[in-house]
């Protein structure tokens, strides 16, 4: 079995199931995936969720791949789809840390010194580049094949390879030189062929082989809304070809200025009939709208990764605004009404889409949105009882993981504010983490949440009492309410 090809052992399993085929392309590819997500997320928790999540897509999907797939491109792309479901889900944190990174300037030296400053946003880069460009990168610098077998992985002539890789490292380090980071073709190539894939924890192979041919049947809360998130992003995606067709309008942050009317002139009317599913982004017509909602909330979602696509389905006038302007419910302010109902909307745009975006929002619903210092009531979470035995100093070593059940919260090796931006999503409050805590701490504790029935209702649902009491009891922290100024969204009126 070691010497069959990648689908070969993709076709044993949907044939007949086999743990051992499956086992076999863990084996072989679990280092590729685990190094992406690890890059695309920034700790090895959610690394190894995206790494369950990508698997368990792959058994969900292998009897459908066709038999020409490149499998090594095709984990890379789930991979980083999986990523971007996980990432939207805690956005604020990691765009702080991306944000550090990006601000950061790299001289060429060693291969590690560069790889530290270059890992963060490697796969932003790479995601600026086709996906024939991106798989055969992953052949040659992630795999380490040779030029030659590259190609013939591709089915491509070798000069016509080298030709590729050349231009792509150039792309690649055009992306770097607009951030800051300069460095040569050469020193990107030798940084990412010595770094990009690390090993992951060995016990993960046994570990997703038996969830991944279960399809995921004993996945974690988490790793099954990663696996649904990422399943409707490819969907999606692969819709690309079928959906709006028009002629290419460059937007050149700069030096062309299109408007909102001439983007919209150049699509047709299947977004505006509901007869397609929602637009993909990776590489759709460029196209700015917001129309009444033909398609079910099925979520949104906003990268950003140079090409600032955004979209979402089934929302309110509101939760649009708060997606554009990347803010979230408990810290916006709306001094004016909104349109009732709910709203499809798109922007995809070689750059500028938010902008874009935010133009359309006041042409259509009168109003703007400004960051501004309010004062407002929030929750402080504090320290209320330090001798208690719940939150417990994580374990140096420890993989970091956590869950967000309803009812059932377990938090290993992960710093208290994001024990803050959790309790925030519960109480829809803003929530400020005043307990001075900055190691890195595990938990595990449940709740009613429902609270008391009465009849056949729930009157007390969610159960936000019983939260903070369980807040006290196990890890002795308290939320204490008062007044201060916080940085707020605030949308108002048009001038």
């Amino acid at each position: 079995m070691p010497d069959a090809n990648d689908m070969d052992l993709v076709r044993e399993f949907a044939r007949r199931n086999s743990e051992a085929a499956f086992t076999e392309l863990v084996r072989r590819h679990l280092n590729l995936v685990y190094s992406v997500a690890r890059r695309c997320t920034g700790n090895d928790g959610d690394a190894q969720d995206v790494t369950q999540a990508v698997f368990i897509i792959l058994a969900r999907k292998a009897a459908g791949l066709r038999e020409r797939t490149l499998l090594a491109g095709w984990l890379y792309e789930t991979t980083r789809f999986a990523a971007a479901r996980l990432l939207r889900a805690n956005a604020r944190r990691h765009a702080r840390e991306q944000e550090a990174y990006m601000q950061s300037t790299l001289n060429e030296a060693d291969n590690f010194a560069v790889w530290e400053k270059l890992s963060p946003h490697l796969e932003d880069a790479m995601g600026k580049l086709n996906a024939a460009d991106r798989a055969l990168l992953v052949l040659r610098f992630y795999e380490n094949k040779s030029g030659p077998e590259a190609a013939a992985l591709l089915g491509i002539r070798e000069d016509a390879a080298h030709k590729r890789v050349a231009r792509a490292i150039e792309k690649l380090r055009k992306f770097f030189v607009k951030r800051g980071v300069t460095l040569s073709g050469a020193a990107i190539v030798g940084a990412v062929s010595a770094n990009s894939v690390q090993a992951a924890p060995v016990a993960l192979v046994k570990t997703i082989s038996v969830v991944a041919v279960a399809k995921g049947a004993a996945a974690t809360a988490t790793t099954l809304t990663l696996v649904k998130g990422a399943l409707k992003i490819m969907a999606w995606t692969k819709m690309k070809t079928a959906i709006v067709v028009g002629t290419g309008i460059l937007l050149a942050a700069g030096t062309t200025t299109v408007t909102v009317n001439e983007i919209q002139k150049h699509d047709n009317n299947q977004w505006d009939n509901g007869e397609i599913s929602p637009m993909p982004l990776e590489n759709g017509p460029h196209i700015v709208k917001i129309i009444p909602a033909k398609f079910p909330d099925d979520g949104w979602a906003s990268f950003g990764d140079g090409r600032e696509r955004i979209y979402g389905t089934g929302h309110t006038a509101k939760e649009l605004v708060q997606v554009v302007y990347a803010s979230e419910r408990s810290r916006t302010i709306f001094l004016t009404a909104l349109p009732q109902g709910t709203f499809d909307f798109i922007a995809n745009l070689t750059s500028g889409s938010s902008e874009a975006m935010k133009q359309l929002i006041k042409e259509k619903f009168g109003v703007t949105g400004r960051f501004a210092m309010v004062e407002t009531n929030v929750l402080l979470l504090i320290i209320k009882n330090p001798t208690a035995d719940g939150l417990k100093p994580s374990i140096s070593g420890t993989s970091p993981h956590y869950m967000n059940a309803l009812g059932h919260w377990v938090f290993t090796n992960k710093p208290i504010s994001l024990l803050a931006d959790m309790l925030e999503g519960q109480f829809r409050i803003p929530i400020i983490d005043r307990t001075s805590l900055t190691n890195h701490y595990d938990f595990n504790f449940t709740w009613d949440a429902y609270g008391k029935k009465v009849g056949n209702q729930y009157p007390n649902y969610p159960n936000l009492e019983g939260l903070k009491q369980v807040l006290l009891d196990q890890l002795g922290l308290e939320l204490v309410p008062t007044n201060m100024p916080i940085e707020m969204l605030v949308v108002e009126k048009a001038k």
